[in-house]
């Protein structure tokens, strides 16, 4: 079990503006320690954003992501948008995607600092890919 993700920021502020966006209706409540911010769920995996612990400038990693889930398509499109216009960019718009199953409807974007974001909702009982409903094998 993950117990913990972190990534780095530099400038804290446009950080908080943009994961107050984005993790409050997803169900993480902020805590504030030394400076850095703490996004604890009500369930799952927290979520923390720190300078680096050695003093050099935070950096996004190549192939790093990290995936919330959201409790439905309209949820995933609703706060991709609120995510950009918090100062995050668009790496991808909120739809289906033909490398993943029916159901898998994703939005991907980066956080004001780079850090890779997704997400996500494969609920069986919207429409899918093909237009039905129930569609995950």
């Amino acid at each position: 079990m993950i117990a913990y993700v972190t990534v780095g920021a530099d400038d804290m502020e446009a950080a908080e503006r943009f994961y107050a966006t984005l993790l409050p209706p997803l169900g993480y409540r902020l805590e504030r320690y030394r400076g850095d911010l703490s996004y604890i769920p009500d369930r799952g995996t927290e979520f923390y954003v720190k300078r680096p612990f050695d003093g050099a400038p935070a950096t996004a990693g190549n192939g790093v992501m990290v995936a919330f889930e959201a409790r439905g398509q309209a949820e995933v499109r609703a706060l991709h948008a609120a995510a950009l216009a918090a100062g995050g960019t668009d790496e991808g718009a909120p739809g289906f995607r033909d490398a993943y199953g029916p159901s898998f409807y994703v939005g991907y974007l980066r956080d004001p600092q780079g850090n890779k974001l997704a997400l996500y909702s494969s609920d069986p009982d919207e429409p899918g890919r093909d237009g039905r409903r129930g569609t995950i094998p």
